[in-house]
C-alpha cells in the first residue's frame, strides 16, 4: 500500500539520488556544485522524513552552509564559472567506475555480515544535550572521534577552496 510517507520518501531519495548523478556527470563546474547542494538538501530532508531534526540541522548547516558555500565561493573567486571541465579520457572513467563498483560492494559486505537485532532498551530522547553528551564521550559509545573526522573536512574543504583561490590564471596573449 502506497502512503504519503512512502511517496516522501521516494521523491526525497530521487532527489538526491539525480543530483548526485548529475553533480558527477556535468561538465560545468558550477552547475555541478548547484547539483552538489540539492544533492545535499535531499539528504538533509531524509533526516527531516526520520525525525533526526538535530542531524538534519547538522547536515544543513556544515554541508550545504559550509562546504557547498565555499565550493561556490572558490568558484567565483577564480572566475571560472561558466567554464566546461576539460573531457575525461576513457581510462579515468573505467577506473572511477571500478571504484564505485568496489565501494558499493564492501559496502554491501559489511551489511550483510552485520547481525540487526532489537533491543529492549529504551532509546535516550534525542535531545541536544544527550546527542551533545554522546559525542563528546571518548569511550566505546561515544562520537568524539567522528567529531573530529568532522571538524578535519571543514578544515580540508577551507584550505582546498583558498588553494583554489589563490592559483595563478593563465596568461593570455
Amino acid at each position: 500500500m502506497i502512503t504519503g510517507s512512502t511517496i516522501i520518501f521516494y521523491l526525497l531519495a530521487s532527489l538526491t539520488l539525480t543530483c548526485g548523478f548529475l553533480s558527477v556527470t556535468t561538465r560545468q563546474i558550477f552547475r555541478a556544485a548547484i547539483y552538489l547542494l540539492f544533492s545535499l538538501i535531499g539528504i538533509a530532508g531524509l533526516y527531516f522524513w526520520l525525525q533526526y531534526e538535530f542531524i538534519a540541522a547538522v547536515q544543513v548547516v556544515v554541508y550545504v552552509g559550509g562546504i557547498v558555500v565555499l565550493i561556490i565561493f572558490s568558484i567565483f573567486l577564480t572566475q571560472q564559472a561558466g567554464e566546461k571541465l576539460a573531457k575525461q579520457k576513457p581510462g579515468r572513467k573505467i577506473f572511477s567506475a571500478l571504484a564505485v563498483f568496489c565501494g558499493f560492494a564492501l559496502t554491501m559486505i559489511q551489511v550483510y555480515q552485520h547481525t540487526f537485532y532489537e533491543t529492549s532498551e529504551t532509546p535516550l530522547p534525542t535531545t541536544v544535550f544527550n546527542i551533545g553528551k554522546k559525542m563528546m564521550n571518548v569511550n566505546e559509545e561515544g562520537y568524539a572521534l567522528p567529531f573530529e573526522v568532522i571538524s578535519m573536512l571543514l578544515l580540508a574543504a577551507m584550505i582546498g577552496c583558498i588553494v583554489i583561490a589563490l592559483r595563478s590564471k593563465p596568461e593570455t596573449k
